[in-house]
């Protein structure tokens, strides 16, 4: 994944946006670790900085949450 690339969530295929900026931020995940959040226990993960058409701005978004989208398909 890189900048000016067509992405949507994996969960959400409908949703198409570009990417604008590739970032390192944390992630907590409260299912896999918990309720209690301890930001010393994780590591910064790659996030796409994304633009929706539908959306007046930008969200950052984990990268394992997104997939390119192949427009030939």
């Amino acid at each position: 994944m890189k900048i000016g690339d067509l992405v949507r969530y994996v969960s959400d295929v409908c949703r198409v946006g570009i990417v604008v900026e590739m970032i390192q931020k944390k992630c907590w995940r409260t299912e896999e670790l918990g309720p209690m959040i301890d930001w010393s226990k994780i590591d910064p993960e790659s996030h796409a900085v994304v633009l929706f058409p539908h959306d007046g701005g930008t969200i950052s978004i984990p990268a394992i949450e997104l997939e390119v989208f192949d427009e030939s398909r």
